[in-house]
């Protein structure tokens, strides 16, 4: 990485920039997660077949994303940046194309492939600016990503009550985005590689600080997962409550986990980022234990909430901690999004399987006891402390942003 002296204007330009990209990032998840009931049906799929479509996105995911940290090498961080966002935003139409179980798995391998490249190319960009400005900024981004999700599932909750065709509405839902994502990505930060500088692998094992902080990751991504798929079905059936108390549950719990993310860089900032995590995992405990032995479904949507609370931040300090932990951030970042991928992936169905052994109040059990890994393992989030920043302060003019 070069040795380039910022201008702070073209650093705070920067911030706004990247935020931009991680809300169209969330907005093709949300708008895909809203049609896979049409998905399903349009290539005459079983559950278990969606099932097993739906795991070729982790695994393309998987594949690919040791490529970003290549692909900036060669092309710079914004060109790159350009591309793999566009890729991920217009690969939206291709599961809607997919006639069956064969050509719908191709299309989920490509769509997540598309999404690991551009998510490490977005969290690289954004723990370099969050190392220029010397303060918390992962949560906010990771924030805006969940609002961006929230807004695209919004939209395809509308089409498909309107009973829009998928085909149409992710083709208008890929060029808005794709519309929206490239042109903010003129404003992110240039890094360029110097010419002395080894390209990173193509392909090679994360190193081992980046497996110490993917395992808080996977903590957090596992309840995270658990409580998105469900925490409906908990309250329908442990509880007995209506189907839309259920459904208003799983929005409770994205929308706890927006805000808390919009809000935790001032939290972070104040408190560090391990003792944040650990006094997130004593929340997300206590929400677990209120979910176990719930008996009214007003004290399980409060413990759904603790535990959304609890995790929120988690996420994007693993990824902030990861670009800090080495000479190779994107290597060190594809690691742990490797890891937190698989975590989502494997949760729901382990969820399930635990549930229908046992019975689901022993599977938030599970959940309840990974989270206290928050507390446990939070330290390894201290690798790499912020340094001074490399950002030149051009005028009175312009103020500090630092709180």
């Amino acid at each position: 990485m070069s040795d380039v002296v910022y201008d702070l204007r073209e650093v705070r330009r920067a911030r706004y920039a990247v935020a931009a990209v991680f809300a169209v990032h969330g907005a093709v998840t949300g708008s895909f997660a809203t049609r896979v009931p049409w998905v399903q049906e349009h290539a005459s799929l079983s559950a278990g077949q969606l099932g097993f479509a739906l795991a070729f996105t982790a695994f393309g995911a998987s594949c690919s994303m040791p490529l970003a940290g290549r692909i900036s090498h060669r092309f710079g961080s914004r060109t790159a940046l350009r591309g793999l966002i566009a890729l991920w935003t217009l690969s939206l139409v291709l599961p809607s194309l997919a006639p069956n179980m064969l050509t719908l798995c191709l299309a989920m391998f490509a769509y997540g492939a598309s999404a690991g490249m551009a998510d490490v190319a977005m969290n690289a960009l954004g723990v370099e600016v969050e190392r220029l400005l010397d303060r918390s900024i992962m949560s906010s981004l990771h924030g805006m990503w969940s609002a961006g999700a929230l807004i695209g599932s919004a939209a395809g909750t509308l089409a498909a009550h309107l009973g829009s065709d998928a085909r149409l509405h992710f083709a208008l839902a890929a060029a808005t985005l794709t519309l929206l994502g490239v042109p903010a990505c003129r404003w992110v930060l240039d890094v360029q590689a110097t010419e002395d500088e080894e390209p990173p692998p193509r392909f090679a094992l994360p190193p081992k600080s980046a497996l110490l902080i993917g395992t808080v990751g996977f903590c957090a991504v596992f309840a995270e997962g658990a409580s998105l798929d469900w925490s409906a079905v908990y309250l329908r059936d442990q509880l007995d409550t209506s189907a839309g108390l259920a459904a208003a549950c799983t929005t409770g719990f994205m929308l706890t986990m927006a805000v808390a993310r919009l809000v935790g860089d001032v939290v972070v900032n104040r408190f560090g980022a391990v003792r944040t995590v650990r006094a997130g995992g004593g929340l997300a405990v206590l929400g677990g234990l209120l979910i176990v032995v719930a008996g009214h479904p007003a004290v399980a949507m409060g413990g759904f909430a603790l535990l959304g609370l609890g995790i929120a931040v988690v996420v994007p300090l693993c990824f902030a901690a990861a670009g800090r932990s080495g000479p190779n951030p994107s290597q060190a970042i594809a690691g742990v999004a490797t890891i937190t991928y698989t975590s989502g992936l494997i949760a729901p169905s382990l969820i399930g399987g635990v549930a229908q052994a046992t019975s689901l109040m022993v599977s938030f059990m599970l959940v309840t006891v990974l989270a206290c890994g928050l507390a446990a393992f939070a330290g390894v989030l201290r690798t790499g402390d912020r340094s001074r920043p490399e950002v030149s302060r051009p005028s009175a003019a312009v103020p500090d942003p630092r709180p």
